[in-house]
């Protein structure tokens, strides 16, 4: 059963020339104490730069970090340890850093990156275990493990490790043996079906070398304290194997202690905003692998390199309920000082979070561990298999090739987000994403409502889905090409209406498929024409119901970019309510650029998140719910609450008009 959440998890994480001076770490508990109530939990980094430490400064630290941590609990927090570098970042400070005979992470052509080391080095084993036992013996409330625990971008190298260790490691698991060159071709070369299988063994060789890491830090810690909480700090972490789950069991131990996590992802200043909602996307995605046990879920806010003009505070604390949406359970705020210098300037920061921090604790006590559900763009463990597929480098510079669905500025017109296949009622497939999946997933898939593009079409009818996706692929289109919306039920009012997408336009440019009925139920919905109007191609998207129950949606014509004019935004909602069957959750039916994502917390009640990423207020947004409620509470990120009555139905969807979401800004809703 998943603990009950009653407030959301919310820490600090203190950089060491915050708390190593005496002075600077007083100042900072005053700063805290005057704003009691901003966090609950204080953490501290062991590093300031990215590679691992010589052993006599981590043991130093440690003894000092006793003391701290103890001045800490006497002030009524929790707190414990962040290791910023169990195997190390990259390249930086080296001349401080740990040297020895110790293997660096090193890439498929045998360059190295001398500020990550090899995990699988048993010099580095032992390393990594005299760290660990300094730290648990600091006697921490918890220890978190950070992010360079991972295989891709330490740089300069792109992806590791291909050092004679790891390769003879891999022998052991596949029966093969491989140098470099051989494994690098075994890649990137042969049938699309000998490329996936030697990819996909790879990502298993990484899974377990992540494994057989965390199992060593496991025993290591709870040999010393048996009950002490492990946390791990992730990205997306498709080259890894997104083994979050094994992850996190092999973390708890023998023991089942309780396993701590924060999703991340970058996302570092105002000037690109939609980074947030990208970031929050990718945290859903991290989330929805994780098992009920592992309840503080505290997404990983870095505000780097923490100059406090490159991100506003009210970003910052938006951030974080952006990220609650998305499935955390409270945040890991690491936006402070970076130097020895005066925390003043830090001060309305503070006190911009301390006064959100009712809204983090409303949205984290009422949505607990509840997934959000609605549009999933597919991925699984093995994603990454299909990366680049189609190119001479697995790792190219570029790393090209489409390995998740990009439905980004769906989700901006209103149709809510699910990360995982189980909380979904529409699933998006594009290019070699099938190529992924297993044939329990891509039948699930196609049995309930799905989204192609034209490449993901073409893979599935190769794979032999053919009879369940109803059209083929002609051929594409490269230029001078628009899509004009058809006589179609699911297209009133807007038979006639243009979209335009410009294809001359190279930095956009998007081949359009032109589509062929395979089946006589497949029905036409937009054909494409010149900029005379003449007819280019008769059959642009479509819609068809296959067998299995399923509904399909395949757009040929810029599937996933440029879908916001008002004619198209109308007409996507009307075709996603009936690749659902009318069971989304919720949706927004006016034109309005609004995120959503939506819970049902118990049979008949649903709870909400409103995000409204533009700059321009949004006004008499109308919120369909799939709820017989007559009304809805409405709270603003102040936690003022509005009482909304229902002004309409349609079909089983209840009408609800919200006078005013501020540009972004969130609104939680519940019934």
């Amino acid at each position: 059963m998943t603990p009950r959440i009653d407030k959301a998890f919310i820490s600090f994480r203190i950089g060491t020339p915050i708390w190593i001076p005496e002075a600077r770490f007083n100042e900072q508990l005053a700063m805290f104490e005057k704003y009691k109530g901003v966090t609950d939990e204080v953490t501290f980094f062991t590093s300031e730069t990215h590679p691992c430490l010589p052993l006599n400064v981590i043991q130093d630290r440690a003894k000092l970090l006793a003391k701290r941590m103890e001045q800490v609990r006497q002030r009524g927090y929790r707190t414990g340890i962040n290791h910023l570098c169990t195997i190390g970042h990259h390249n930086e400070n080296l001349p401080n850093s740990l040297t020895g005979n110790y293997t660096s992470l090193t890439d498929i052509e045998g360059k190295l990156c001398e500020g990550s080391r090899c995990p699988n080095d048993e010099n580095m084993r032992e390393y990594i275990k005299a760290v660990y036992q300094a730290l648990t013996a600091a006697r921490p409330d918890y220890i978190w493990i950070d992010d360079d625990i991972r295989l891709f971008g330490h740089m300069p190298i792109v992806a590791g490790c291909f050092c004679e260790t790891c390769l003879k490691i891999y022998e052991k698991e596949s029966g093969k043996r491989y140098p470099r060159e051989g494994l690098k071709a075994a890649f990137n070369t042969g049938t699309v079906e000998e490329k996936l299988r030697n990819r996909k063994s790879w990502l298993e060789h990484n899974r377990k070398l992540i494994s057989r890491l965390f199992e060593l830090i496991e025993k290591t810690v709870h040999a010393i304290d048996p009950k002490l909480p492990l946390g791990f700090m992730t990205g997306d972490r498709f080259f890894e194997g997104y083994d979050f789950d094994t992850w996190a069991e092999v973390l708890a131990g023998p023991n089942h202690c309780e396993v701590m996590w924060r999703p991340g992802g970058g996302f570092y200043s105002d000037e690109a905003l939609f980074q947030m909602i990208d970031k929050a996307h990718s945290i859903g995605r991290q989330n929805s692998m994780l098992p009920d046990a592992v309840v503080s879920i505290q997404s990983e806010i870095e505000n780097f390199p923490y100059q406090r003009l490159k991100k506003a505070a009210h970003t910052t604390a938006l951030e974080s309920a952006a990220y609650i949406a998305a499935g955390c359970t409270g945040t890991a705020f690491n936006v402070l000082q970076m130097c020895d210098e005066p925390l003043d300037e830090y001060e309305p920061l503070v006190a911009t979070l301390h006064k959100a921090r009712p809204f983090y604790d409303l949205m984290a006590k009422t949505l607990g561990r509840a997934k959000p559900q609605g549009l999933y763009a597919a991925w699984n463990k093995d994603s990454f298999a299909v990366k680049y597929l189609n190119a001479p480098d697995w790792f190219g510079p570029d790393n090209g090739g489409s390995m998740i669905a990009n439905t980004a500025e769906i989700h901006e017109l209103g149709i809510p987000a699910a990360y995982c296949l189980k909380d979904a009622q529409i699933a998006a497939l594009a290019c070699d994403v099938p190529l992924a999946l297993s044939d329990a997933e891509a039948k699930t898939i196609l049995s309930r409502g799905v989204y192609l593009d034209g490449p993901a079409l073409t893979r599935l009818n190769e794979l032999g889905y053919g009879e369940y996706t109803g059209f083929t692929v002609a051929r594409y289109h490269d230029t001078d090409c628009l899509e004009e919306l058809l006589p179609h039920d699911l297209n009133r009012p807007f038979a006639g209406r243009n979209r335009d997408n410009r294809q001359s336009f190279l930095w956009w440019h998007v081949p359009a498929a032109e589509l062929i009925a395979a089946s006589a139920a497949a029905q036409p919905l937009s054909r494409l024409v010149d900029y005379e109007r003449k007819q280019v191609v008769a059959c642009a998207s479509g819609v068809f119901e296959n067998k299995l129950g399923g509904r399909v949606y395949v757009g040929g014509y810029y599937p996933w970019t440029y879908l916001q004019t008002y004619s198209k935004a109308t007409q996507f909602k009307t075709v996603f309510r009936w690749l659902a069957k009318d069971t989304l959750l919720a949706y927004v039916a006016s034109y309005h650029k609004i995120n959503l994502w939506v819970r049902q917390l118990t049979e008949g009640r649903l709870a909400l998140a409103m995000l409204n990423p533009s700059l321009d207020e949004s006004r008499e947004v109308v919120l369909m719910l799939r709820s017989q409620a007559d009304e809805i509470v409405v709270y603003d990120m102040n936690c003022a609450k509005t009482l909304i009555a229902s002004d309409g139905t349609d079909g089983p969807y209840k009408r609800f008009t919200i006078p005013l979401i501020p540009a972004w800004r969130m609104i939680f809703v519940t019934t």
